[in-house]
């Protein structure tokens, strides 16, 4: 379409010149005495259209001879540009290849043409960002290498370069120093340098995933596991790991925060301390159970902190897990001495509720062995023995079965329990 206009535009321009030229009469005289000159109003006119040519084409030629020693100059400094750049980018490469000692060569190399740029006078704008990042390559680099010391000396050189109050792109590139140096901190099992380098990030930076997973591997080495559960717990919130995951994790510390209680105070502040999805989960709550009576906490606190748990195997039998529910019935056969009567009461209507689950007989055979209630004791455990599949449980229940016969005086009866004990374990 623009060569067809083009096109058009030209054929306007000949057929106006065509008109103009073609009839006309016109002359210019110009009087040099004793001379005179009769030229035609055509010529006058190319004439002047060709000495402005000639004169516009002088004048470009004079510009550009003049220019070449500037553009000779601009030509130096760009391909000092490019080799400064080139370095950067094979000290990039040689980094992700592993070739530490080649990379850290090019880095320095970018760093001696950029400074060259400077002295001439042509710093180049983002002159203080290339800086900042070659020094941070090549302290990459002297970490793989196993040096220190050049590590930190390019470390120091690239916050320098890159203040926490100057532009926006500065301000990025001492963040992430900050958060690379507290990663090498991290690798030398510095934990607490590690935490002091993340604690100087302002407070946007530190809530970020890559910071909270260098505060999450820093705290775990440190042992300060409150600090490490409520990191886990914000990462969780930002979907850092996948939900199981995230659960392991968050289940694993507490369980470690459980265990650091001394007395029944401190651990009952540890409990209040857990979130309420935290406290009930199965494997918690158990631990945290045991916990209690093993350092001779109160019976009842003991069972509230199981009635969850056993409210979730009593009405969803198959969404608790066989380990756990056999925990849940440990545990509690632990305190069957000071069975209050509604616990009783939930034992027994589960057991009837669920009369085919060997668990809840087994359990409920105990309380009434605790009870005395020797007739009905003895048919639940007898259920029980012969349905149970955990070795530990059903060797219990016929070590009690024995013990009953022998109360009775049956001593074949006892001598086939305890036949039938010893063969369980």
């Amino acid at each position: 379409m623009r060569a067809a206009l083009w096109l058009l535009a030209l054929f306007g321009v000949a057929v106006a010149a065509a008109l103009f030229a073609g009839n006309n009469q016109g002359t210019v005289t110009l009087y040099w005495p004793p001379y005179r000159i009769d030229l035609s109003l055509n010529m006058v006119v190319l004439l002047l259209v060709g000495s402005f040519v000639t004169v516009y084409a002088a004048l470009r030629a004079l510009a550009a001879l003049l220019a070449l020693p500037h553009q000779a100059r601009r030509w130096r400094v760009q391909q000092k540009e490019r080799a400064m750049h080139s370095a950067l980018l094979d000290a990039l490469t040689h980094m992700l290849g592993g070739r530490f000692i080649r990379s850290r060569k090019a880095a320095v190399a970018a760093l001696s043409q950029e400074h060259a740029l400077k002295v001439s006078g042509e710093a180049v704008p983002h002159g203080k960002q290339l800086r900042a990042l070659s020094h941070m390559i090549a302290a990459e680099a002297s970490h793989a290498l196993q040096d220190r010391a050049t590590r930190e000396t390019h470390l120091q050189d690239a916050l320098q370069e890159a203040p926490m109050r100057g532009s926006i792109n500065e301000q990025e590139m001492h963040e992430g120093a900050q958060m690379r140096a507290a990663r090498w901190s991290l690798d030398d099992r510095d934990a607490s340098a590690a935490l002091d380098r993340l604690a100087a990030l302002p407070q946007g930076a530190a809530r970020r995933t890559l910071a909270l997973r260098i505060k999450l591997k820093a705290t775990r080495l440190a042992r300060q596991t409150q600090d490490a559960l409520d990191t886990a717990r914000l990462l969780g919130k930002h979907r850092a790991f996948s939900p199981n995951a995230a659960q392991s994790i968050v289940r694993g510390l507490a369980t470690e925060l459980i265990n650091s209680a001394h007395d029944t105070a401190q651990l009952q502040q540890i409990w209040l301390s857990l979130e309420v999805s935290e406290r009930t989960m199965p494997e918690l709550a158990i631990h945290a159970a045991q916990r209690l009576a093993a350092l001779g906490g109160d019976a009842t606190q003991v069972r509230a902190w199981l009635l969850p748990v056993w409210e979730r195997m009593v009405d969803l039998p198959d969404a608790l897990a066989e380990q756990h529910a056999l925990k849940l019935v440990r545990a509690l056969e632990a305190g069957l001495d000071a069975l209050d009567g509604p616990w009783l009461a939930r034992i027994e209507s589960a057991q009837q509720a669920n009369p085919r689950d060997a668990r809840l007989q087994y359990l409920a055979g105990m309380a009434c062995l605790k009870r005395q209630l020797w007739g009905k004791a003895q048919q639940l455990l007898t259920q029980a023995a012969q349905q149970l599949t955990d070795a530990q449980l059903r060797a219990s229940a016929w070590r009690h079965l024995a013990e009953l016969a022998e109360q009775r005086g049956d001593d074949s009866a006892a001598a086939s329990a305890w036949k039938q004990a010893a063969l369980a374990r």
